[in-house]
């Protein structure tokens, strides 16, 4: 027979603690009132767009600028502007644009995959645009895929699952810095 808990219900096998299930979830409840649990946030943070949260039982966080969940934006947050050149991948094609707010604008375009956003404006834009004129498609925004833009985009992405992640990143920055 294993072990009983100071309750007298069994201690799960390879428990640290000499308490029941029931008791270590009890602990953990304790324990994250003051610490919080990190998990995906309900919305995207209004104030930077972060997915990632962090639960108290008084209610979310954001874990990148720790907007309270809920309350609306105001202020120098609300009027954020942070420019950034996105890359996606519709079929065989990439698209290269730019937005000062990415969520709006790509909410009204079609694509399979959101590749990459690389902080900058029209200016940067226009310089990919000229990088890689060799794989434009007429005189829009669409390219070719091939092998120097698969590069440039790895490059954006290297250490990031979420391109998203980065834009939340510089938005927090940018409110540290500027706010």
């Amino acid at each position: 027979m294993g072990l009983l808990g100071a309750c007298g219900a069994p201690v799960p096998p390879g428990a640290e603690l000499n308490l029941c299930l029931r008791h270590h979830l009890a602990a953990y409840d304790w324990v994250s009132r003051d610490v919080g649990v990190t998990d995906v946030l309900p919305s995207p943070c209004l104030a930077c767009g972060s997915r990632l949260g962090v639960r108290y039982p008084s209610g979310w966080l954001c874990a990148v600028c720790e907007w309270k969940v809920g309350d609306l934006p105001d202020g120098i947050v609300a009027s954020t502007r942070l420019d950034v050149v996105y890359y996606l991948r519709a079929g065989q094609r990439i698209k290269i644009g730019t937005s000062a707010n990415p969520r709006a604008r790509l909410a009204q375009l079609s694509f399979d995959d959101l590749l990459a956003f690389e902080r900058g404006n029209r200016l940067l834009e226009q310089q990919r645009h000229s990088q890689f004129a060799a794989h434009r498609i007429g005189r829009g925004e669409w390219f070719d895929t091939n092998d120097e833009l698969l590069a440039h985009i790895e490059l954006l992405r290297a250490g990031v699952d979420d391109p998203w992640n980065s834009y939340s990143l510089w938005v927090s920055e940018h409110l540290a810095t500027h706010g």
